[in-house]
């Protein structure tokens, strides 16, 4: 049996395609560092903005889902609240047959996320304000806290009535830090001051910055290091107790 609107069971898999974007940047992207509390969502977020001599900027993310008891991916404490309707949207099996990538993306919807949480963005000519590394690292800094934290905010549901920028971070939060880059210390930036997040980012070359946005609640179990991409495979979460 056939059902128009739905994915066949032979779809291919988007991550393939965007592990193969990633690979094809011509500029150094970075990813934290692998670690047991977090699991790199295999398809990458990507933005690109064009002008008059061509392509001027492009930026790449990866979220990650974050596991706070790492040794059993099905530990329900790792679950994220969910109300009743969501859960049994989650739960209930569609009368079609569907990719096991999705089935697997479909499971992670039970699970926290740090959306966005590190990003790497090229300039074609810098802009010594605009794509400064503060700049840019305060750009992120409210995108990741405009999208993931609007009620703690209290903002409205609908961006298009956002009035009050009180919330927003500004270049006077920033100050200096340092930051491991595979596996050594590299001078960078900081925004310390936000309730709901913290940010840090490095300068990778003249043309590229990297930045990263972590909620406060996710840094006792997150290791702020980052290193330079590598693409590997996606492994499904594990559901025993074993390390392996």
């Amino acid at each position: 049996m056939e059902f128009s609107g739905h994915l066949p069971p032979d779809a291919p898999d988007p991550s393939i395609e965007s592990e193969a974007r990633v690979r094809s940047l011509r500029f150094p992207v970075f990813e934290l560092r692998p670690q047991r509390t977090l699991t790199r969502v295999p398809i990458a977020g990507f933005m690109e903005s064009t002008g008059a001599a061509g392509l001027e900027e492009v930026s790449t993310s990866f979220s990650y889902t974050l596991w706070r008891y790492p040794d059993d991916h099905a530990d329900p404490r790792n679950e994220v609240e969910l109300d009743e309707a969501t859960r049994r949207s989650l739960e209930e099996e569609p009368p079609w047959e569907r990719p096991a990538w999705l089935i697997e993306q479909v499971k992670m919807f039970r699970y926290p996320m740090l959306w966005e949480a590190i990003r790497t963005s090229w300039h074609a000519s810098p802009d010594p304000e605009r794509s400064s590394l503060s700049e840019q690292l305060v750009a992120h800094t409210n995108h990741i806290l405009r999208n993931q934290f609007r009620e703690e905010l209290c903002l409205s549901p609908d961006p298009r009535f956002d009035a009050d920028e009180a919330w927003e971070a500004t270049t006077t939060a920033v100050s200096h830090a340092s930051l491991d880059v595979d596996g050594e210390d590299h001078p960078a930036l900081q925004i310390d001051t936000d309730p709901f997040v913290y940010s840090i980012g490095f300068r990778v070359d003249e043309q590229v910055v990297c930045t990263m946005v972590i909620p406060r609640d996710a840094l006792p179990v997150v290791d702020l290091a980052v290193t330079c991409f590598a693409p590997r495979p996606q492994t499904p979460a594990r559901t025993d107790s074993s390390d392996g």
